[in-house]
């Protein structure tokens, strides 16, 4: 059996808010071993415990310095646990003192019935742990530790970046499965939409940042999500207004491409389902499903068991959305196509219109690059009452448009403008005619359209 030196004899200061947990834990490892062998603790040792508890519950305290991490409620077991799985990660001697506890074991982690030996508990004690440990307990539902099977020999590991969180780190955050970052900074006063919409989009962001106050001192209802619907055409600013809650935040965006995670084979899209949420549960991050209507989209009747095994999927999409605590957006171009029985479970339901005059003229002078050379002819108000186009568009046409009065070596002006919006038209895969233009038609080269 592994033979420590116990922390009496160290006499190595107590420096990081953490030291104290680890020596206390290195004692506890220590104690025993004595105790396994029918060896007498020794006084010394016992009394360096008891200062080392007296340390440990003053760290832990709303004044300590890493019990500020932990405003969650915890109680002292539950504190215990997180501590003991942080530590067979970063604190080697622990971790080798866990491993020689446990005999056989392939890993230093630990476990339940470890832990109950380690806390010295009595049997009748021992449903605190079990407790603590439930599938749905906060502790695991927050994914402040995990485990991958259940029982009392079952590894207890930390949670996805539980680690640097409390080490005061940089957490390095994976992807859900199923989604990809979307790298884009936005805020505020870069969105341009109606001040209504606006409006509906920060009381969104209410359900987020004061969800401890209405849940916890109010005592409000307990609820998942928020969930928000976000429809309107192709290029009117959704996944920018997604982007911007996100920065508020300072939470990643990530868009889920449902696509990837529905299967053909029974059970397979559940799965996946329940891979993305368990992966994402209790992380400080955005979710953004695009086109909802393909999934939430009006039922019709059930011909087939097809049609009966596909409603169960929505089902369970819709069960997992609500119940995981975080933002959910779910955006799409045909929002007439959602089933309205399913509008009535979201928080919030923004509408995203097609700019008016206004709103394009002001992307317009956004979406020009700003250090670019601009002719003295460039009209915004003229560019925006033009061309009927959305803000998706706009930016398209606006950089196609320098990129061109970059290779020629020139201003952008109403020419350079015009083949961006004629190329941007053309995307559509019909037969664009020039007086769709308008009156920036008089602009567009000729030999632009053949």
């Amino acid at each position: 059996m592994l033979q420590m030196e116990t922390p009496a004899q160290t006499g190595q200061p107590l420096e990081h808010p953490l030291a104290a947990e680890w020596e206390r834990l290195t004692l506890l490892c220590h104690c025993l071993q004595q105790a396994r062998s029918s060896q007498e603790i020794a006084q010394e040792n016992l009394d360096r415990l008891q200062h080392l508890q007296q340390k440990v519950a003053q760290q832990r305290g709303p004044e300590g310095a890493w019990g500020q991490h932990l405003r969650q409620g915890f109680s002292e077991v539950e504190l215990d646990i997180v501590v003991c799985a942080i530590a067979a990660e970063i604190e080697p001697r622990v971790a080798l003192a866990f491993q020689a506890l446990q005999l056989g074991a392939a890993q230093p982690y630990p476990t339940r019935m470890l832990i109950q030996e380690l806390l010295a508990l009595l049997p009748h004690q021992s449903w605190w742990l079990e407790h603590a440990l439930a599938p749905y307990s906060p502790l695991r539902r927050h994914r402040w530790v995990v485990q991958e099977e259940e029982g009392p020999f079952a590894a207890i590991k930390p949670g996805p970046g539980v680690v640097a969180y409390l080490l005061g780190g940089h957490v390095l955050q994976i992807p859900p499965p199923g989604s990809t970052l979307v790298e884009m900074q936005a805020a505020w006063d870069d969105l341009i939409l109606p001040p209504d919409r606006k409006r509906m989009l920060q009381e969104f962001g209410f359900w987020i940042r004061y969800r401890s106050v209405v849940e916890g001192e109010w005592e409000g209802v307990r609820s998942g999500g928020p969930v928000a619907l976000f429809t309107g055409p192709s290029g009117t600013g959704k996944t920018f207004a997604a982007a911007v809650l996100a920065h508020e935040l300072e939470w990643p965006l990530y868009r889920v491409d449902l696509g990837r995670l529905v299967s053909k084979y029974i059970g397979e899209t559940e799965k996946n389902l329940n891979a993305l949420f368990d992966a994402a549960d209790g992380q400080p991050m955005v979710l953004q499903f695009d086109e909802a209507d393909s999934v939430f989209g009006k039922r019709g009747e059930i011909k087939e068991a097809r049609d009966r095994y596909a409603n169960m999927e929505v089902n369970h999409l819709l069960a997992r959305i609500e119940n995981h605590r975080g933002p959910c957006i779910l955006t799409t171009n045909l929002g007439q196509q959602i089933d309205t029985a399913f509008q009535r479970r979201f928080q919030m339901v923004v509408s995203f219109p097609r700019p008016d005059v206004a709103a394009r003229k002001e992307l317009w002078q956004r979406l020009l690059p700003s250090k670019a050379p601009r002719a003295e002819t460039l009209d915004l108000q003229f560019l925006a009452e033009a061309v009927s186009l959305s803000g998706g568009s706009i930016r398209n046409a606006a950089l196609h448009a320098a990129y061109l009065a970059a290779a020629e070596e020139t201003e952008i002006g109403l020419a350079q403008i015009a083949v961006g919006v004629w190329r941007e038209l053309s995307k559509e895969h019909r037969e664009v005619k020039r007086r769709e233009l308008g009156l920036l038609a008089a602009h567009l080269p000729s030999d632009i359209t053949g």
